[in-house]
């Protein structure tokens, strides 16, 4: 058994880009299922101590989730995923953008792709992140996406670990 799971997170400035690489202890279907099903991504798409909450979610090609990031004082922070391409248990891509609470999107958003991948229990997420622009990537960072992804990535290994006793 592997102990020492890998983790990278990269921005690439030239490319509007940000890479995130993180292996989990945890094979892939229920990986998988921890990013596009609402009953787990609601226990897991938050940095300590703010929560998700989805509004509604329908993950097909066309579909969209519509949730908050809620802080412990009850602040809501409103986004909108649109999923634009599925391929079942290995890859979806979708647009995110964050929203007003009636569900009117702030563009631009940005496009994400992640790819699961599985070898000996151990399930590789690659997402990449792609934006428009540097000012949006640099609004990302600015904003503590780096901190906030990895408290939630680190969200979703506690998770996982739980499910699987």
């Amino acid at each position: 058994m592997n102990s020492v799971l890998a983790f990278d997170f990269t921005v690439d400035k030239t490319t509007h880009s940000i890479f995130i690489t993180r292996e989990f202890n945890a094979d892939q279907a229920l990986v998988w299922d921890a990013f596009t099903t609402q009953e787990l991504l609601d226990q897991w798409w938050a940095p300590k101590p703010w929560l998700s909450k989805t509004k509604h979610m329908d993950f097909k090609v066309g579909g969209r989730r519509f949730y908050a990031m809620v802080g412990p004082e009850g602040q809501e922070h409103w986004a909108l995923q649109k999923y634009t391409s599925i391929s079942p248990k290995t890859n979806f891509k979708m647009l995110n953008a964050f929203a007003d609470k009636d569900e009117n999107p702030q563009l631009p958003g940005s496009d994400w792709d992640f790819n699961f991948s599985e070898q000996s229990g151990i399930t590789k997420v690659s997402i990449t992140i792609y934006n428009d622009s540097l000012e949006r990537l640099e609004q990302m960072i600015e904003m503590g996406f780096k901190e906030g992804f990895t408290q939630t990535l680190t969200h979703l290994e506690e998770l996982l670990a739980s499910l699987q006793k």
